[in-house]
């Protein structure tokens, strides 16, 4: 029975690796955004349609995550799973073929439908079979996958950019070897004994005993994180074209170094995980508003890309903070649908990032002018944070 198996390293990799299907719908197409922009330079609005190629999935996550979530609770996970990773392969590779702007950017939308039910169900499972510090580590190895695979994909597509924009969307076929190790190494998480009780009542969709109010705190946390979170993924290579550079493949290369801040990041959150969440929130928005303000100031690429590293450091420590401290509060027959709030927020705030960030540079006089309205943000985050207790009475 499947409740008498033991998940091992192969388990919780074949969970992690569909983690980079969502870091792969933006930063993968984020080195050719320059050439989508020439390609649709004649269609009205472009500057605004265009980046939703790498955001509109997710928009459909942040909509459709809680209905993920239900589906995860009620139905169960892996066949989901696995499922939605076959319809992520075929729906991703689709602009390969298309022609119009509408017809590639509701394609993408068929990416955030399978990306929702990835996301979520990878996560929960990897709550369902670990526990205490070995769940923390796995679901803390969901930034560093992510990460690194961000570091592999802004080369990937910057290197087949050259190419042309179309070349890059092949990678989506990925998502079919994902498919054979989520077949081979994992099964439906059986519940524990608490929650199994609950599932076999009449009421096993009820809400009842749902942590409402912590679950909003975290989400209304999580999405103002996220618009930062992605920032440096979606808009250094427009922060690099501003300071002269035109290679696709260089700046791919070169946001992919400055990224490594983020397994970096993920790496100091295993090491002082333990510490009061408002402490690490603090130290997290600081350095978030610290590379921000560098990068805004910057005069040449290597001081653009110190700023960088900086921001990709709070950012690599932000993520599984969150994420670690929304999983603390969920028990079995809530995971589901407590992971897609979370990540329905986290996903939110994603695609508020860009949208944040254009009209800032519309207001701010340019991209840099952006960056510095960021640091201001990030800043107020930690601000409010540090004031929290005196606000409230009480202790995050």
């Amino acid at each position: 029975m499947a409740a008498h198996r033991t998940p091992d390293w192969r388990t919780g990799t074949a969970l992690l690796l569909p983690i980079t299907l969502t870091t792969m719908a933006i930063v993968l197409l984020a080195p050719v955004v320059p050439q989508l922009m020439q390609a649709f330079s004649g269609v009205p609005g472009h500057e605004y349609w265009v980046p939703m190629i790498l955001t509109v999935p997710s928009l459909c996550v942040a909509l459709l995550c809680p209905f993920a979530g239900m589906l995860a609770d009620y139905f169960g996970r892996r066949t989901l799973l696995l499922a939605a990773l076959a319809v992520y392969a075929a729906v991703g590779i689709a602009p390969v073929f298309l022609e119009t702007l509408p017809q590639i950017l509701l394609s993408r939308v068929g990416v955030g439908v399978a990306e929702a039910l990835i996301y979520v169900l990878s996560t929960t499972m990897i709550g369902d079979y670990y526990s205490g510090q070995a769940r923390d580590r796995w679901l803390a190895g969901q930034t560093a996958f992510a990460s690194v695979s961000a570091l592999l994909f802004f080369n990937i597509g910057g290197v087949l950019g050259e190419s042309g924009w179309r070349v890059p969307f092949w990678v989506y076929l990925s998502a079919l070897g994902m498919f054979a190790l989520v077949l081979r190494y994992t099964w439906e998480p059986p519940a524990d004994d608490a929650a199994e009780e609950a599932l076999e009542a009449p009421h096993a969709s009820s809400w009842q005993g749902f942590p409402w109010a912590i679950t909003a705190l975290i989400a209304g946390i999580t999405v103002y994180g996220s618009i930062f979170f992605y920032t440096v993924q979606i808009q250094a290579s427009s922060g690099l074209a501003a300071l002269g550079l035109t290679s696709s493949a260089q700046i791919g290369l070169l946001t992919s170094i400055a990224s490594i801040g983020v397994p970096l990041g993920t790496l100091l959150y295993s090491r002082i995980g333990g510490a009061k969440v408002a402490r690490l929130l603090i130290g997290e928005f600081a350095m978030l508003a610290l590379g921000f303000a560098l990068m805004g100031r910057a005069g040449s690429v290597e001081g653009f890309l110190v700023g960088c590293f900086i921001n990709q450091l709070g950012a690599g420590m932000l993520l599984p903070t969150l994420l670690v401290w929304s999983m603390s509060v969920l028990s079995f027959e809530f995971r589901g649908r407590g992971t897609g709030f979370w990540q329905s927020a986290f996903a939110f705030g994603q695609f508020l990032s860009p949208i944040v960030v254009t009209t800032a540079g519309k207001v701010m006089g340019g991209i840099m002018g952006a960056f510095l309205f960021l640091a201001a943000a990030a800043a107020l985050g930690a601000a409010i944070v540090m004031a929290w207790p005196m606000i409230t009475g009480k202790r995050a």
